[in-house]
């Protein structure tokens, strides 16, 4: 899908000078293409305004001086709202239209499982029954589907991987912007989830698709049951989390990341690699590797226990 430049600023109520590019998508200030289009709402990425390749940004009028001489300024000072109106013509056009997928050898897949268009499968994977597979999924081989599974559109699935009934992956994130009035407008996800290699996920979880971009579950993780990861989440390599666990948008966890149940993290934070979170952690901000937190907010977890003690002698000493 692509447009040009006026027909969307037309649609989300914006004047611009300058020429009338072809735009085909819309992504971050880093990564966005002189086809695309980006936004700028967070001073802490002021320093990428000088370096972006996008087509054109939406910005205030106070930055964007500081944009490249062939980015077109988008001048408004709603620019989140104004992305969540553009994103609408990049959403992907749901339609109940099926065709028969590429299926490898060796393949069992029951009569009861629904195909979108342009699916790929590799060999020796099964499907039960009720299975959804969305338009140009891939599925890698040696993996199974036990039934009930729904793998929305683009979601890409390594191979010799189990995913268990109920699970939804690439499902729309928790995304809005609000107007000055409080009303909430829809931010379409744009994005995908790809799950790499021998990963196992249990039954009820939910995998967010990313904004823009791509939500990455990497290989050799395995997920208990009734888990979200939200939108733009990279979970490292070799990762568990125990059941209940929930992930907001744009989290990252290292590699061989240890999340007890019902433990939790706020969004956009880092969890580096071999770190542990005890059942109930809280995660409000990025944590080193290599040390076992506990608590809300977490903390280390040999600190926690020192407090808890206090608390427990405190109170005895009241009685």
């Amino acid at each position: 899908m692509t447009y040009k430049l006026s027909k969307i600023t037309e649609h989300i109520g914006i004047d611009f000078q300058g020429d009338d590019i072809t735009i085909d998508g819309i992504h971050t200030l880093s990564e966005a293409t002189s086809t695309q289009l980006s936004f700028f709402t967070d001073s802490k990425f002021i320093s990428q305004l000088a370096t972006t390749k996008a087509g054109a940004i939406l910005i205030d009028e106070k930055h964007a001086a500081l944009l490249p001489s062939g980015t077109i300024a988008l001048i408004t000072d709603e620019a989140y709202l104004k992305l969540a109106l553009a994103s609408k013509f990049f959403a992907h056009k749901h339609e109940t239209a099926s065709e028969e997928p590429t299926v490898g050898e060796g393949c069992d897949i029951d009569k009861y499982v629904s195909f979108g268009k342009n699916v790929t499968i590799g060999d020796n994977v099964t499907l039960l029954a009720g299975c959804y597979v969305g338009d140009n999924v891939t599925i890698g081989s040696g993996t199974l589907l036990h039934p009930n599974v729904t793998l929305y559109n683009y979601t890409q699935i390594g191979s010799d991987c189990i995913i268990h009934s109920g699970t939804v992956i690439g499902c729309d994130g928790y995304g809005f912007a609000h107007t000055k009035l409080g009303e909430h407008v829809k931010i379409y996800q744009n994005g995908n989830v790809v799950v790499e290699d021998n990963v196992e996920i249990g039954a009820n979880c939910t995998i967010d698709r990313a904004v823009f971009g791509t939500t990455y579950i990497r290989k050799g993780t395995k997920l208990d049951n009734l888990i979200q990861i939200g939108h733009n989440c990279d979970v490292g390599e070799h990762t568990l989390c125990a059941a209940q666990v929930g992930l907001a948008g744009s989290t990252t966890l290292g590699r061989n990341v240890v999340m007890g149940g019902q433990s939790a993290s706020a969004g956009h934070l880092e969890i580096g690699a071999f770190t542990t979170i005890a059942g109930k952690g809280g995660v409000t901000k990025s944590l080193e590797g290599g040390k076992t937190y506990a608590g809300f907010p977490a903390i280390d977890h040999k600190m926690w226990l020192r407090m808890q003690a206090k608390m427990a002698g405190l109170i005895k000493r009241k009685k």
